[in-house]
């Protein structure tokens, strides 16, 4: 069995890991599975990628198909046209695609068309907003999808409420925590931690990138206003995406205490959330992340496609109005916030059961 591993943009890469070293184990143990990383190129910076590639212990792509950037049509229609050209030359058994990028859904559609089977790990998560490019490659990719490997039992609902039948769900777990749980011994102190004496619980990581919070410049300037207003006198730690970058720079923001730093690597970043008072952010991925640390987590969104992170984590869902900023705020500093819980599954192993599950399907054709 010869797998395509598809990975576009850094958080596939983080889902994809833990798949790779599964398929390593299992072949140690005499079974018969292969596969080519197939790096769309959908998001690639030199610096920000080599890290991660070393931090994660991912090896080099076998295949890099450089589509680029662009609009959402011309990045589909690049990865397309690239990945129908390697399959036509050289055709795998099955293409495995990972999360909600463009990437995912191209690689499905471009597959499928040249009748080979995909595998779709985090399928069935649903956000119910159109709006977000996201939530649309998540369907197309469901809906002409062979093999659903999901997160939670909620997941396992919207499929079947879809029609999908039960033999075709299989119910792992989240391969983001697979890699979060496998390196967390491992994470590193940045620099910006000895830079400004940076004390556990005494700090707020802050993460905005969704157009609804920074396309806005008035938005986006009284959202920062009140998380700088309501924060105390606790540094506010800024990664920030170049996409804000950007239009921070034109609104001219800046406060002593909020320090706007380059993107962080993998472990770097994630040291700074497991030693924060709380993560405000717009990502659904990081939100999956306080939930396993336990660390308070503010979502900057009116819906989420991780529900669970609600119900069973540290995250609430506060929406994208500036003023639900104070009353969280004085939730948080009250000792108020919620502890969250273990959920089903997110428990390292992930990535052992869908490699399972694939050796069972092929033993069977």
């Amino acid at each position: 069995m010869n797998i395509d591993l598809i990975a576009g943009a850094r958080p596939n890469f983080m889902k994809i890991a833990p798949i790779i070293d599964a398929i390593y184990e299992a072949r140690s143990k005499g079974n018969n599975i292969g596969f080519r990383l197939v790096h769309t190129g959908q998001h690639y910076d030199k610096n920000m990628s080599d890290s991660f590639f070393e931090q994660l212990g991912i090896p080099e792509p076998d295949i890099n198909l450089g589509a680029g950037g662009g609009t959402q049509a011309e990045q589909a229609a690049a990865i397309m046209v690239g990945y129908e050209k390697l399959l036509i030359n050289e055709k795998s058994d099955l293409c495995l695609v990972v999360g909600d990028v463009t990437s995912t859904m191209a690689c499905a559609i471009a597959a499928q068309k040249l009748h080979v089977p995909v595998a779709h790990v985090e399928a069935g998560i649903r956000s119910g907003d159109w709006t977000m490019p996201e939530e649309i490659n998540r369907m197309v990719t469901d809906s002409i999808t062979n093999y659903f490997f999901t997160t939670t039992e909620i997941a396992n609902n919207n499929l079947r409420k879809s029609g999908v039948e039960e033999e075709r769900i299989f119910f792992v777990g989240n391969t983001m925590i697979d890699t979060l749980l496998k390196h967390r011994h491992r994470f590193q102190k940045p620099s910006i931690w000895d830079e400004l004496g940076l004390k556990n619980s005494e700090f707020i990581v802050m993460t905005l990138h969704r157009p609804a919070n920074v396309d806005q410049e008035f938005k986006l300037r009284t959202l920062v206003d009140e998380i700088v207003t309501n924060s105390k006198d606790l540094p506010l730690i800024f990664p920030v995406h170049p996409r804000t970058k950007k239009i921070l720079e034109n609104l001219g923001i800046s406060h002593p205490r909020l320090h706007m730093i380059e993107p962080l690597g993998y472990l770097e970043f994630n040291f700074l959330v497991e030693n924060a008072k709380c993560v405000i952010t717009d990502s659904g991925g990081i939100t999956e992340e306080t939930a396993v640390m336990g660390i308070p987590c503010m979502t900057l969104r009116d819906n989420t496609e991780r529900p669970e992170t609600i119900s069973r984590g540290t995250n609430e869902l506060i929406g994208t109005d500036p003023k639900a900023i104070k009353p969280n705020m004085e939730k948080l500093f009250s000792g108020n916030w919620k502890k969250g819980g273990e959920i089903e599954k997110w428990d390292g192993k992930t990535s052992e059961r869908i490699v399972q599950h694939l050796l069972n399907i092929f033993s069977k054709k």
